[in-house]
């Protein structure tokens, strides 16, 4: 596997000085380190692609500040990129386990932990160390700061603590001031001193090939525009240059290896130049080259078939591909990044038909589909309807969705890949966030934050399905990593089986807290007795205690890391400090060889550790921004230190790569030494140290123990251990020498859920929790599990003793009356939609549901009866065929009694327009009727908000039509917002408001109705058309005239004439000034005068019609806010006039055609048509067909007075 490597100084304050110091000296250059293989390297994708470790290096040609290469989670290549056992590390300075894949409300991470996957191990920084020889000064160069998801190293910043500070008399027999030295040779990447990324891939099991890709990116153009690949065959002692058998030109971005067949290696090309893979089978020594169609974002290896791939490309497309990358299939479009998996569980692999699954997340919803065809038709949905997006999350057996409904986060899992089952948290826990931490040993290790907790997460370990969790541990610290990713302070350690780290927050302090047994019980570090130089430490338990840094951050000036490892169960490496709380000072690097029993301190500057032959030494490195040469080694797991040269020139170190495989006696180390120079490879071989091979006398029995007790976990296990004083080479690890089961005592058993620990010891039910609940879903004649408020730990192998008495029995199902019955929905909404299954969940609290009746009552005339459960298992189903609120009753009845339940279901059906009808003219201080016309016209509940004019206020009604008077002349709007279940619509318009004004019926050459579709955008451009026709024609002002087109054929027109002011003139004009207004448009319109150009060769004359005695109503549905009209006009005719006193007009003057409005009663019982044609909607009435003025008296129309 390939990782990056780096080694990270320590302190601000140096920093600073150091960069600034550079910056105006040298510039800026420097080693900037990403594991890009360790970023959501989530268990289930352990087999990932192998990307190689990615380095970065400042340059000249560099930019001051990282920016991130193509691909997610900051430059990470791969979703996971995961590695095996025997793939070598860079070693970055970093905390083994990967901080996991955020998704919407949850994390799913490893937690920190260090296996064997890690050969060489991560390095634990202490404060401060024994003293080197004096490195060279002035060298180094500092890097500017880091970014989300890179970590970098800065040179410019001096170790904190007694740097170069020798020992005591104490520390001078612990540590060997005499110079050794270690077999090493020196290869320098020639040509390469530009490049400023590596990427590194050591094969391992009993390979000699080492590859390497640099590359130059030019963070100004966001490409990379050098790369080179080399190769070496003799475990990194000399590398070849392979650009010739790539393609000279050929630019290479990333390199992956395939984890189940280390011979098979995939290059990458540049996708900004081309988007090509070059395959190698025999270790990168021959390439074939095979162009693509999409850009790779990201390479999933099948974990048992080596040439299965699945590939996700940079527009959200999944392929696959069952012959290594040569040819690839298309499965699905529209994929979530990171969300997608091979179908693997226990017993259940891919079969050689090629019908393997695929799991993956698209458009919020959970697919399966076979490899080979992945059509809609043989797609699967596990989980019924929608998930909160990027929430899928596939580790192990498991199988992790989110919920979120009602404003809450609802968490389902699925084990062994069977049906979802909503997880059970303590009731009253109400989870804001979650974390799925570990899926080790058939369970679920989450972190849980609840309603009250911000910094904090409360642990939480489940049975074996996953469903019920109980508390494990309150309130443990968590922070921010870079890339806004929540950081658990909370470590697994590697090679003792549930043993685990926390620092938990008390009163504002943090403090480490140990377990043996999988968080059933937790206690304190004990401090070392004697500090580093024998003084004695007088620390005592409460009160005080030794405190580690167990923080998994990107940040490379976060201190504190922790190291163990599978191949060496005992010893533990971490960096912390003494004293009442976890603390960022006085940090120094403490070991313990016996499993956290006892620890004892080794630093006191920072060092990076790794481990090497098993654990059977120990390899220190100076933490410092100044080149060295020198490190230490421990036999006898860090009691005592030799001092060691790796090379003969101090080097600035960016990394290091141990040797694959369990031995691990080869290191690589990369530095440069000059921020000038090419890449230094110094290949370390401890194999010198060792004169044999240890034999059996050689090694010594250890037993695991937590503070003297020998049972850990149900069992007695004994280690063997090499002799301190035997300097003899391990080799393969054994493991355990025995290993026996205890007997069964209290602490092998945890609280079961719904119970809680108390002082003394013993578990009870908590006050929310019912036992007899358990109980609910079991049939008369049946059994249950009648648990007795305990259930053993998880993989405890205790027997016999009192496991009999904590086990719980099984029962007969008692016989109970029907109590606390629920109807609820499916989705547990309330609304359905119109002629759509709904499905109904009936829930029984107590009683025996299988055996009773069940009568559910729809409330739209339709009831049905079920006599077992068997019938209602999968919901009750009914569609409603009309909209309304339905009453749905349920009874459930058995011999013993009988329960109800009501739910009020909304039916409705979807909105798809709204119209506002309201008149385009007004008189002031009158009432308008304003009307939303709806289609569909039955929709369901609805509820309308009202904003006339400039009020801020809205008025909201249940009723579509509302009245409102304006008491301001001029343009007013009127809007309405129609709420329709989660759908919003909304019209807006505009109406004139004035206290007197004239009206005239418009009619147009025949020849129009040609070109009429009777559409409201026609209709309004028409409207402007004729406008300007009559402004051109008569010379009237534009403020004085409003025309609108009216819907349906024949073609005709309403033109309104208004009583604009002038803004110089004093007075706003009288009736008199609208009739000889009105007297000049007739006299324009009678002469022909008024016309326009419809199209080249069609022209269209404007005449004036005759009266009309119906209101124009346009109930055209539109989008857009068509205009609607709704004229509500009283004509006023003949003597009708004269009769009331109209000084000045007389109506037998008039042109017949010529309403005249003022102070008119608003008319609130008009009939509103549903729009389902335009033409239907709207009656055609040719103008023949209109009655004549005479023919109005005849009818004896109501005649209101006119004016004031």
């Amino acid at each position: 596997m390939e990782k990056v490597a780096g080694w990270y100084p320590a302190w601000h304050v140096a920093l600073l000085y150091w960069t600034w110091l550079f910056l105006f000296t040298f510039g800026f250059t420097g080693a900037e380190i990403t594991c890009r293989s360790c970023h959501s390297q989530v268990k289930p994708q352990q087999q990932h692609p192998q990307q190689g470790l990615l380095m970065h290096l400042r340059t000249d040609r560099g930019e001051k500040e990282q920016r991130r290469f193509p691909g997610k989670k900051g430059g990470e290549r791969g979703q996971g990129a995961g590695m095996e056992a025997e793939d070598a590390r860079l070693q970055a300075n970093l905390s083994p386990a990967p901080p996991g894949t955020k998704f919407s409300g949850w994390e799913t991470r490893r937690v920190t932990r260090d296996t064997e996957k890690v050969a060489g191990e991560s390095r634990p920084r202490a404060a401060a160390a024994p003293a080197e020889d004096q490195p060279l000064r002035g060298r180094g160069s500092p890097a500017p700061g880091g970014r989300p998801g890179s970590v970098r190293r800065r040179r410019g910043r001096s170790p904190r603590g007694a740097a170069g500070r020798e020992p005591g008399e104490a520390g001078a027999a612990r540590f060997g001031l005499e110079e050794l030295r270690l077999g090493s040779t020196t290869f320098a990447l020639a040509g390469d001193s530009a490049h400023n990324q590596a990427m590194v891939h050591w094969s391992g099991h009993n390979s000699s090939v080492i590859l390497i890709l640099t590359k130059l990116y030019d963070y100004n153009l966001g490409s990379i525009t050098e790369s080179s690949l080399w190769r070496s065959t003799d475990y990194g002692t000399t590398y070849e240059k392979l650009n010739d058998k790539v393609g000279l030109k050929t630019i290479l971005s990333y390199l992956y290896v395939c984890p189940t067949n280390k011979r098979k290696i995939m290059l990458l090309t540049d996708p900004e130049v081309e988007s090509s893979l070059l395959i190698s089978s025999d270790e990168g020594a021959t390439y074939q080259k095979y162009r693509l169609n999409f850009y790779i974002n990201s390479l999933l290896f099948h974990p048992k078939k080596e040439d299965w791939i699945l590939a996700y490309s940079q527009d959200q497309k999944l392929f696959s591909s069952v012959e290594f990358g040569r040819r690839w299939l298309l499965l699905h479009e529209q994929v979530a990044p990171n969300r997608f998996y091979w179908f693997v569980t226990v017993g259940r692999i891919c079969a050689q038909d090629l019908t393997c699954l695929v799991l993956f997340l698209s458009d919020a919803q959970y697919i399966t589909c076979k490899m080979q065809n992945c059509s809609e038709a043989t797609h699967g949905k596990p989980f019924p309807g929608y998930i909160d997006r990027n929430s899928l999350i596939v580790q192990d057996d498991y199988v992790f969705v989110q919920l979120t409904s009602g404003g809450r986060p609802h968490y389902y899992v699925s084990y062994r890949r069977n049906a979802f089952t909503q997880m059970k948290l303590p009731k009253y826990s109400l989870p804001k966030d979650m974390h799925v931490i570990s899926t080790d040993e058939n369970q679920v290790f989450a972190a849980v934050q609840e309603w009250n907790q911000n910094d904090t997460y409360n642990l939480y370990i489940s049975d074996t399905r996953g469903v019920y969790f109980t508390l494990a541990l309150e309130n443990v610290k968590s922070s921010q990593g870079l890339e806004g990713n929540v950081m658990i302070d909370l470590y697994e350690v590697a090679g003792i089986k549930g043993m685990f780290l926390a620092n938990k927050k008390i009163d504002n302090q943090v403090k480490t807290f140990i377990t043996y047994n999988k968080g059933r019980d937790w206690s304190l570090l004990q401090a070392p007795n004697t500090d580093l130089r024998g003084n004695p430490i007088h620390c005592l338990l409460p009160y005080c205690s030794l405190h580690l840094h167990l923080k998994v951050s990107e940040n490379p000036y976060t201190s504190g890391n922790i190291a163990s490892r599978d191949t060496a169960p005992s010893i533990i490496v971490a960096s912390g400090n003494i004293g009442t709380e976890l603390s960022d000072k006085d940090i120094s690097m403490f070991v313990s060889s016996d499993a956290g029993n006892t620890w004892r301190q080794i630093f006191e500057e920072e060092h990076s550790v790794l481990y090497l032959d098993q654990g059977g030494v120990l390899v220190a490195m100076k933490h410092t921004s100044l080149p060295i040469r020198h490190l230490w080694l421990s036999f006898d797991e860090g009691r005592s230190w030799s001092k060691y040269s790796f090379t003969s020139l101090p080097l600035f170190v960016d990394g290091v790569l141990g040797e694959p495989g369990e031995e691990t006696l080869i290191m690589t180390v990369f530095g440069h030494f000059s921020h000038r120079s090419e890449w230094q490879l110094v290949k370390v071989d401890y194999k010198s140290i060792f004169d044999r091979r240890c034999e059996e006398e050689d090694y010594r029995p250890w037993q695991l123990h937590s503070q003297g007790e020998a049972c850990i976990m149900g069992a007695k296990r004994i280690y063997r251990k090499r002799k301190s004083e035997k300097k003899c080479m391990q080799g393969k690890y054994a493991g355990a020498m025995t290993s026996e089961p205890c007997v069964c005592t209290e602490a092998d058993f945890d609280c079961d859920y719904g119970y809680e620990r108390h002082s003394n010891g013993q578990c009870l039910p908590a006050f929310w929790y019912n036992p007899s609940s358990l109980s609910k879903d079991c049939s008369l004649g049946q059994s249950y599990l009648n648990s007795t408020g305990y259930r053993k730990v998880v993989s405890n192998n205790c027997t016999d003793g009192v496991r009999e008495r904590y086990t719980a029995k099984p029962q007969q199902c008692p016989g109970k009356a029907p109590q606390g019955l629920h109807i609820i929905t499916s989705d547990g909404k309330l609304t359905a939609e119109q002629g759509h299954n709904v499905t109904f969940l009936v829930q029984l609290e107590e009683g025996d549901l299988q055996r009773s009746l069940i009568q559910v009552d729809f409330g739209d005339g339709i009831a049905v009866s079920y006599a077992n459960l068997s019938s209602t298992e999968d919901g009750i189903k009914h569609i409603y065929q009309n909209v309304g609120i339905f009453r749905v009753t349920v009874m459930v009845e058995n011999s013993l009694g009988s329960d109800n339940a009501v739910l009020y279901l909304h039916v409705t059906c979807p909105l798809e327009h709204v119209h506002l009808s309201l008149p385009f003219v007004t008189t002031k201080n009158k009432e308008v009727n304003a009307t939303a016309v709806l289609w569909p016209s039955q929709v369901g509940t609805l509820t309308y908000v009202w904003w006339f004019g400039n009020n801020t206020e809205p008025l909201i009604t249940l009723e579509g039509s509302i009245t409102f008077t304006f008491s301001v002349e001029g343009m007013n709007t009127i809007t309405v917002q129609v709420s329709a279940g989660n759908t919003i619509l909304q019209d807006t318009k505009t109406i004139a408001v004035y206290e007197q004004f004239r009206s005239l019926r418009l009619s147009f050459s025949p020849n129009l109705d040609d070109y009429n579709p009777d559409i409201p955008e026609w209709r309004r451009d028409i409207s402007r058309v004729v406008k300007r026709a009559l402004v051109e024609a008569t010379g009237i002002s534009s403020k004085h005239i409003l025309v609108a087109v009216l819907p349906g054929l024949p073609t005709s027109a309403e033109l309104f004439i208004l009583p604009y002011r002038e803004a110089t003139a004093e007075n706003k004009r009288t009736s008199a000034d609208l009739e000889q207004i009105s007297e000049r448009l007739i006299q324009k319109l009678n002469q022909n005068l008024v016309h326009f150009e419809l199209k080249p060769g069609v022209r269209i004359l404007v005449h004036a019609a005759h009266l009309t005695t119906a209101p124009l109503v346009d109930l055209t549905p539109s989008h857009s806010g068509s205009a609607m009209l709704m004229l509500l006009s009283v004509v006023f005719v003949g003597l009708a006039v004269f009769c009331f006193g109209f000084v000045g007009f007389s109506f037998l003057q008039k042109i017949p055609g010529l309403n005249i409005y003022a102070q008119m009663q608003n008319e609130k019982d008009q009939e509103m048509v549903s729009p389902v044609s335009q033409r239907e909607s709207i009656p055609n009435i040719p103008q023949s067909e209109l009655m004549s003025p005479e023919q109005l008296v005849d009818e004896k129309l109501e005649v209101q007075p006119i004016g004031k």
